[in-house]
């Protein structure tokens, strides 16, 4: 897969709600928020669109995962501090957001008719949690014959194992794991 040349890249950063760092030992790791800032700033400043997608449930959970609703879990509801974005994200009035109901960002959401408009040539992955949501994203936009690029820098999970194992199997099968720095420099000679 040719990843030399990030010409129309779209950033989409996934679930960095505070709901989402709940089961985190410590919280939100600042290297997280610092990362996915470094790549959104980066990627901003070239034209590359930017897209929000974070989790959010009706007040009763109607809409919720059946495990949620089977087990009478609540997070994520719409209008509660769970669904809200974490403080100190560089989010812009001009960015977009998405809301999704279940792990993909693909699933049930407006995301293909936006990445059609903005006619991407590579989706370029941040944001939590690496194993679930970032994964079925991943998956989904690969299926979709997307390039997927992963922003190592900005994404994690509250299971180290189950992040190490996820990034293995998809930078090996779904798409290309880059640092920041090489991230943006790729994109910067490619984009300009």
């Amino acid at each position: 897969m040719p990843y030399a040349h990030l010409v129309r890249p779209v950033l989409l950063v996934i679930d960095m709600m505070n709901g989402s760092f709940e089961g985190w030992a410590g919280g939100m790791p600042a290297e997280l928020l610092g990362g996915i800032n470094e790549v959104v700033r980066g990627l901003r400043s070239l034209g590359a669109p930017v897209i929000w997608v974070r989790q959010e449930f009706a007040e009763d959970m109607h809409d919720a995962f059946l495990s949620m609703r089977d087990r009478g879990i609540k997070g994520y509801a719409r209008g509660t501090k769970d669904a809200e974005l974490v403080a100190g994200l560089d989010v812009r009035p001009t960015d977009e957001v998405v809301v999704k109901k279940r792990y993909s960002a693909f699933f049930g959401t407006d995301l293909d008719a936006r990445l059609a408009r903005h006619a991407p040539t590579h989706l370029v992955l941040a944001g939590v949690n690496t194993h679930a949501c970032v994964r079925t994203t991943a998956i989904d936009a690969y299926q979709r014959d997307y390039r997927v690029v992963f922003a190592v820098d900005a994404i994690g999970s509250y299971d180290r194992t189950h992040h190490d194992v996820s990034m293995a199997y998809m930078s090996q099968s779904i798409g290309k794991a880059l640092g920041n720095d090489a991230l943006l420099k790729l994109c910067e000679s490619a984009c300009l």
